[in-house]
């Protein structure tokens, strides 16, 4: 159990969603591969490199250009400007496959007239990418990205940046988060909140804590705990 306390979500009027790995299915390593090629390094190596250095590219402190040189300076290789779009590009595509269990479990979470949020740390060309793709981003009650307001979970100014917009206190929302130091910082602010490993997982401590609106699971492989390499992706 993950939740920061056991005495039911009946005071639960806003969720709150994490985008990667949570709303969108986290990238297969055959996937992510495809940009530590660009860079002459293996899959473990590009990534630590690439998750050791998220921060500063999800709060927009670099442009894209220059985080994907900075790259390319601390593994010592030479990329072109095509190389780069090709790097944006593929970054866009492996965080845009939406797990459709979630996104139906959102839907209904809005038609009970439950608030809705999102809270991604997220650089802006995904940002650009979701708000100008994906519609059913317009049904959120309120939409925080780290890029729009430079800052990035775990900082706890930007869960009160959401619960702000939201028109919620701490208590009356749920935070659904598939990273641990993330969960964390929100439970310390008084957010009930449930670290995601699968829909099934999230649907049993839902019910566990008498949540309403439950997730509605299908017989196929995203109803189950996802493969451990998987686990290695956030967003």
């Amino acid at each position: 159990m993950s939740t920061e306390r056991n005495d039911g979500l009946s005071n639960i009027t806003a969720v709150i969603l994490d985008y990667g790995k949570v709303i969108a299915r986290s990238p297969t390593e055959q996937e992510f591969g495809r940009m530590a090629e660009i860079f002459h390094v293996s899959f473990d190596s590009f990534f630590q490199l690439w998750e050791n250095s998220r921060d500063v590219y999800d709060r927009s402190d670099l442009t894209a250009q220059e985080y994907w040189l900075m790259l390319a300076t601390q593994t010592n290789t030479s990329i072109d400007s095509k190389q780069i779009e090709f790097l944006r590009r593929v970054e866009v595509e492996i965080w845009s496959h939406l797990d459709p269990e979630m996104l139906d479990w959102l839907s209904r979470l809005q038609a009970a007239g439950i608030k809705t949020a999102l809270l991604s740390n997220m650089p802006w060309d995904l940002v650009n990418h979701v708000r100008t793709n994906f519609k059913w981003m317009e049904n959120f009650t309120f939409k925080t990205f780290s890029a729009e307001v430079k800052l990035v979970k775990p900082h706890p100014a930007i869960y009160q940046h959401t619960l702000q917009g939201l028109g919620v206190s701490a208590a009356e929302a749920l935070f659904v988060d598939d990273r641990e130091r993330n969960i964390t910082a929100a439970q310390a602010l008084g957010i009930h909140a449930i670290e995601f490993r699968s829909i099934a997982q999230l649907a049993d401590e839902l019910q566990k804590l008498k949540f309403p609106v439950l997730p509605v699971l299908s017989n196929v492989a995203s109803s189950t705990e996802r493969p451990a390499q998987e686990h290695k992706f956030q967003l």
